[in-house]
């Protein structure tokens, strides 16, 4: 099957989408690249998901359906780019506007009758509802794919707005967001007029603010036991207003975040003779990379470009992938759903 796949994450790059084809045999499915690339927002679509959560019913329905047609103009010009032709169909992860697993509540935008009936393609999407019915976390997507097309690494360690890791346990899957990454270094370099800490320079020039590194490595999420997962709303109502606490300097702040994430991170890689897959954006932060292997047993392994960006876009190609085969694509093992399920709306045009 050749399938177009979209993936718009938490840190607001930009919307993701990859072309790939997918074919499987004897029990293995193997997958090619074919074409990619990043849409970048706007300010003005950055602003309108950074203050989604204020918004009406009303408001938040025609966001769902103005994402939905942009993504499929995104498509369109991706399409006419690369003369693609012959796709199967979209599969389209939307943009996460609410996530409350607790509350069995959990909401994607990107309308997806707007992109079947613009591109004329079937779309699947809202990968994330049905697990949540069952009493899931919704998230991680993403383990499916690395057991299936990435099992040959002990540890895939993801860097993207939040830091999340999969791994096998004897015969099962096991995989949680382990803390807040990108999302929240880019809030506060976007402090000092950037848009992020390229290679971490920023967070070099600064020191470790000992007393705010032992608060937030005490955070409760940190000592809970997975499955579990975070959210926009975690950050902003249980990690930031411990920063806000007091007037530090926005450099200062950027060093400890980085030693933060990188004890969380280590906390977890810590067999030997392993290697982890490192995929993400900030697989190309030099310094976060170097503290994680400073700290870390394991062998950190970093792959090519189109996979550190793409690898979550490519996976959720392979949820739509097992859908329409109506093979089960959401593990209960990493979410802690009441079953595995076969997840994803398929819209017709």
């Amino acid at each position: 099957m050749r399938i177009i796949s979209c993936m718009s994450g938490t840190s607001l790059d930009g919307l993701d989408i990859i072309f790939c084809e997918f074919s499987s045999l004897n029990h293995k499915i193997d997958y090619k690249i074919l074409n990619y690339k990043t849409f970048e927002y706007s300010k003005e679509w950055k602003s309108k998901f950074e203050n989604a959560t204020e918004l009406s019913g009303l408001e938040l329905s025609l966001l769902d359906h103005k994402f939905g047609k942009l993504t499929a103009n995104y498509i369109h010009e991706f399409i006419h780019e690369n003369n693609i032709n012959n796709i199967d169909f979209i599969a389209s992860h939307g943009h996460t506007i609410f996530h409350q697993p607790e509350r069995q509540f959990t909401l994607q935008v990107g309308n997806a009758i707007e992109i079947a009936s613009l591109t004329n393609l079937p779309v699947i999407n809202d990968f994330r509802s049905l697990d949540v019915s069952l009493y899931g976390q919704g998230a991680p997507l993403v383990p499916i794919g690395d057991k299936l097309l990435f099992g040959e690494y002990d540890y895939c360690l993801n860097l993207g707005g939040f830091s999340n890791i999969s791994y096998q346990s004897k015969n099962e899957r096991i995989a949680f967001d382990i803390s807040p990454a990108n999302i929240v270094l880019n809030y506060y370099s976007e402090k000092l007029g950037i848009a992020y800490d390229n290679s971490g320079e920023f967070g070099r020039k600064g020191s470790i603010i000992e007393h705010l590194l032992q608060q937030l490595n005490q955070l409760d999420y940190y000592s809970s036991t997975a499955p579990k997962s975070l959210g926009k709303e975690w950050l902003m109502q249980e990690f930031l207003p411990i920063i806000q606490e007091n007037e530090y300097d926005i450099y200062d702040i950027l060093r400890t975040l980085y030693e933060h994430i990188s004890v969380q991170i280590s906390k977890i890689l810590r067999h030997k003779k392993s290697s982890t897959l490192v995929t993400g954006g900030g697989a190309f932060n030099s310094f976060l990379m170097e503290l994680i292997q400073e700290k870390s047993i394991s062998k950190i392994v970093i792959p090519k470009p189109e996979i550190i960006n793409y690898k979550e876009a490519i996976i959720f190609g392979l949820l739509g992938f097992l859908r329409v085969r109506n093979k089960n694509n959401v593990l209960k093992s990493v979410t802690g759903a009441s079953r595995d399920s076969c997840s994803g709306n398929i819209i017709y045009p």
